[in-house]
């Protein structure tokens, strides 16, 4: 397993069972790192259903929302293997919280330049949208599309899931 893996893919794409297949060919333990906040009802359902598929696996769950760099830096370790779903909702994240972007990016790709186990980031590929017609959604935009180059520069492996076929981009 290379020590990094970005899977990048549109909604409802394959990337997250591509992410998950891969976390389970690797042998070795697997820590869920999931970004998502609960915010109403059906995304507490949702989460609640992931948790309870990822138990079934024996997997165990972090969930954090903004630090993830400090996440990843305390749970990656040799022998683990760490799945981080995903980047964008963490970026969505640092966005309504009203975080620094660039401060909050560069600690992970410091980590990502230096990781210290085998992590799989799983991201949503935003870019190949029209032009968002709102600023906010815009700069989001712009955010995830560097965010996805500056990661895939330092990641030994990186594919785009279309229609639930992995295709290899990197690696």
């Amino acid at each position: 397993m290379t020590p990094l893996t970005l899977i990048l893919g549109g909604a409802r794409s394959g990337k997250s069972s591509r992410a998950e297949a891969l976390a389970r060919e690797s042998g070795l333990e697997v820590v869920y790192l999931a970004t998502a906040e609960a915010l109403d009802a059906e995304m507490a359902d949702r989460i609640a259903r992931h948790q309870a598929d990822r138990a079934a696996d024996g997997w165990a769950t972090v969930e954090e929302p903004l630090a993830l760099a400090a996440a990843l830096a305390r749970e990656a370790r040799p022998g683990r293997v760490v799945l981080v779903e995903c980047l964008t909702t963490w970026l969505t994240n640092l966005m309504v919280h009203g975080h620094d972007i660039d401060i909050a990016t560069a600690d992970l790709l410091a980590w990502c330049s230096a990781p210290t186990g085998p992590a799989i980031l799983v991201s949503n590929e935003v870019g190949f949208g029209i032009v968002p017609e709102h600023k906010m959604a815009r700069d989001f935009r712009d955010h995830a599309g560097r965010l996805h180059q500056r990661v895939a520069e330092r990641a030994g492996r990186v594919e785009l899931v279309v229609a639930g076929i992995p295709m290899a981009v990197k690696g």
